[in-house]
């Protein structure tokens, strides 16, 4: 069975900010509120790209930049995985909204800003990485797509690859038909299991078991309200270094298991 290593971590959500905190929780060492998440302006970006970035791209930034600091490895030494099943909703609002204005005044700044791949570009220029970089959508299952993504790119590559998933709600009259309630990112920094001794260590594969769910019940409707948060089962598992099968929900009939070692 293939593996490869979790050797980083980073999240960013309410009541969930950072790592150490978030771990504290999903572990079960201490208990889980709700507090609001504040995301500060990425300081590693140049003043001008600064204040271009949306809340979608700096809670991308601030999940990567978190597992990154957590890893001895350097950013222009990671290819990318960015994963988000909304987008940046906010910068399509106000493109639509413009639309509708006499003129039709639709800046450069958030036309940029609305492509998927905005975050990645972002990413690129705050930490100076050239390597491959994917951004992946896939509804509801973003995560778990974009973790099949990251891993097969680690097992067939042997290249360390840090996957960004981030979803943030939308404004309103686009809110009540999104699948994101709550802000949540996280980013895994994947490695082969050969480059280092410490670490989780997890395989992939597809079953048809039920999808795992959280005890805690404002933890379970964390992980119901933003695709994102699918990941919430997972973490858990390795902040509790809590080893055995994780069942992640994937499509209809079939769900992604992973095996977690150390």
């Amino acid at each position: 069975m293939t593996t490869v290593r979790v050797e980083a971590i980073g999240i960013a959500a309410p009541g969930l900010h950072g790592w150490s905190e978030g771990a504290a929780v999903l572990d079960g060492r201490v208990a889980y509120g709700s507090e609001p998440l504040v995301l500060p302006a990425p300081e590693l970006l140049p003043p001008n790209e600064r204040r271009r970035t949306t809340q979608v791209i700096r809670l991308a930034l601030q999940a990567g930049r978190e597992a990154l600091a957590g890893s001895p490895r350097a950013a222009d030494s990671l290819c990318t995985v960015f994963a988000s099943s909304l987008g940046d909703a906010e910068i399509v609002d106000r493109i639509c909204r413009a639309l509708n204005e006499p003129g039709r005044p639709v800046s450069p700044t958030l036309f940029h800003n609305s492509v998927h791949n905005a975050p990645a570009g972002y990413w690129s220029i705050a930490t100076g990485a050239t390597g491959a970089s994917t951004s992946v959508a896939a509804f509801d299952r973003t995560f778990q797509a974009a973790l099949l993504e990251a891993y097969s790119f680690v097992a067939v590559e042997a290249n360390p690859v840090l996957l960004i998933g981030y979803d943030h709600p939308a404004p309103e009259p686009l809110r009540t038909h999104t699948p994101v309630a709550i802000p949540f990112a996280t980013a895994l920094l994947l490695g082969p299991s050969s480059d280092a001794t410490t670490g989780t260590e997890i395989a992939l594969a597809f079953c048809g078991d039920e999808p795992d769910t959280m005890p805690d019940p404002a933890l379970e409707s964390l992980r119901l309200g933003n695709p994102i948060a699918r990941a919430l089962p997972l973490i858990a598992a390795i902040a509790a270094r809590r080893m055995g099968r994780v069942v992640l929900p994937y499509s209809s009939s079939v769900s992604l298991a992973v095996q977690c070692r150390s």
